[in-house]
């Protein structure tokens, strides 16, 4: 059904006398309804064409340019209204009077306002071209976003087209407001969405992670912006990211400042008739990133926890980030990642944790409890491809890593959500940690000159940034409780250590004091000279 009455005529043979295509008729006239946007081009123009018949095959177009101008229906189908020498932007027509597909070998003016976005680039031969991309990416997806972008230059023809056709509605005491168009992305995605679906078998789903998008581009009228530039210096502001000031949200903003009679000084109303129709830039499919869990254990005293690389140096051949994240890598087939975890351990420290103490029952999550053996760590996988896995398949992934490597091992694999990831960092300080150290003491210890420590309970110690840090973290007095400790005489200048603590306390620097900056440490509280030899994370 022909979606245009008797009260939008006036309208649609004014904007289709000036080089409008019908889609952006039906926008303008406020059809707000899917279904006549999305049948052919060629059936548009028939179905328009007859609907702007007069009596007697007569048309009257009201337009600026010339003043009033009659115009025999045959001459505006051989647009003899829009003349020019060599035949461009001529519309043809068939021997049997129907307009000429957008995909045939004949030529159809390009829209003045949409420059051929709601004309050749809906039709079927298109959303194919760009199936057919998306098909070959190699992208895992059960559905998908789609999104364009369109040039800048078209939100000033659409308000110019708005002027007109305002202009002209004014005169029979109608009005039209800005929100009474049909956007054209709206109208564009009504015609392509249930394509695209069908053509790749899947729904679109605006909250998928998979999206493909399409950036057209209109070199030919890419000046249409720049007297917007001149008036209002203010909207455009040169930003990093990109390479013209005249993005889309600049021209809107400058169009929603300038006054109508500016305007119609610097741009023809209606628009001018481009002879070329967009062109595609570029078509793009990218997946959202998805993310792995886990907790790892780390059983070398000679492994950084991300790669270890000083003034362009790297000091160590691996790390416990590189180790984990290489094999997820290949077989997400992402293109990056990011590593990060509940903590970190120095390079010399080892990270233990008895996996038999779990029982089956156990019901593991990877961002609480501390009880649990091994170290929390996520990693964001970028613009994976593959992002379908079953548990057994993760479960397989988890025992390759384990294998790969003798210094670390991983358990507890799983995929989990962008949420779950902030609960990782929560209540950090709040948690508790234990600690088993080897201490060295300058003087002679016997076994009763450390007892005194088992009975010690929720000490609190105030630690400034340590010396060795200071360069990565800002000075800082950070409060720390030792909960409990425990001693293993080992010989006369050897002891173990075994502590439970805040989360957050420098272990290390406890035992040697870090030349006072932690009060009070093993050292003072002896009142010896010691260090640390070893020190693990239970």
């Amino acid at each position: 059904m022909f979606p245009l009455t008797e009260e939008n005529k006036h309208v649609a043979q004014l904007l289709f006398g000036t080089g409008t295509c019908p889609r952006c008729i039906f926008r303008f006239c406020g059809v707000d309804f899917h279904a006549p946007y999305k049948h052919s081009y060629e059936e548009l123009l028939n179905d328009i064409q007859k609907f702007l018949k007069a009596e007697k095959d007569e048309l009257i177009l009201e337009v600026p340019n010339p003043p009033l101008k009659k115009i025999r229906l045959q001459e505006l189908e051989d647009g003899i209204d829009n003349p020019s020498q060599n035949g461009e932007n001529k519309i043809s027509v068939i021997e049997d009077g129907s307009i000429a597909s957008p995909n045939s070998n004949l030529n159809v003016n390009v829209c003045n306002v949409c420059l051929g976005i709601l004309q050749e680039f809906c039709e079927k031969e298109f959303i194919k071209k760009v199936c057919q991309k998306v098909e070959a990416s190699g992208f895992e997806f059960t559905n998908l976003v789609f999104s364009v972008s369109f040039p800048p230059q078209l939100s000033v023809r659409e308000h110019a087209a708005w002027l007109l056709v305002k202009q002209e509605m004014g005169k029979q005491s109608l009005s039209l407001g800005r929100n009474d168009i049909v956007q054209l992305k709206e109208a564009y995605k009504w015609i392509t969405y249930p394509l695209f679906s069908e053509e790749l078998g899947v729904p679109i789903d605006g909250k998928s992670l998979f999206e493909v998008s399409v950036v057209f581009a209109h070199p030919e009228t890419v000046g249409d912006c720049h007297f917007l530039g001149k008036i209002l210096p203010d909207c455009f502001k040169p930003a990093k990211n990109k390479q013209s000031v005249f993005t889309r949200m600049a021209v809107m903003k400058a169009l929603n400042k300038i006054k109508e009679e500016d305007f119609r000084k610097q741009f023809p109303c209606p628009p001018n008739s481009p002879k070329a129709v967009c062109t595609v830039l570029e078509i793009e499919c990218a997946h959202g990133a998805v993310f792995v869990a886990g907790r790892y254990n780390k059983y070398s005293r000679n492994l950084p926890q991300t790669p270890w690389i000083i003034d362009g140096e790297r000091k160590l051949e691996s790390s416990v980030e590189e180790l984990i994240s290489d094999h997820l890598l290949t077989v997400f087939k992402a293109e990056s990642f990011n590593f990060s975890s509940s903590g970190r351990e120095d390079v010399d420290v080892r990270t233990l944790g008895n996996a038999q103490m779990l029982t089956p029952s156990t019901r593991f999550c990877f961002m609480t409890g501390c009880v649990l053996p091994g170290r929390p760590f996520a990693i964001e996988l970028v613009n994976p491809h593959r992002v379908h896995f079953t548990s057994q398949e993760i479960k397989e992934l988890q025992q390759k890593i384990n294998k790969s490597s003798n210094k670390i091992q991983v358990r507890d694999l799983q995929l989990v959500s962008r949420e779950a990831i902030g609960h990782m960092k929560e209540g950090e300080e709040e948690k508790t940690k234990t600690y088993s150290a080897l201490i060295w003491t300058n003087k002679v210890i016997q076994k009763k000159d450390i007892e005194f420590l088992n009975d010690i309970k929720d000490l609190k110690i105030d630690q400034k940034t340590p010396l060795r840090v200071l360069h990565r973290r800002p000075l800082a007095l950070r409060t720390r409780v030792i909960h409990s400790m425990e001693t293993h005489y080992v010989d006369e200048h050897h002891f173990r250590l075994y502590l439970k603590t805040q989360a957050g306390t420098y272990i290390k620097e406890f035992v040697h004091g870090d030349f006072g900056r932690t009060r009070p440490n093993i050292g003072s509280l002896m009142n010896v000279t010691a260090d640390i030899l070893e020190l693990d994370v239970e």
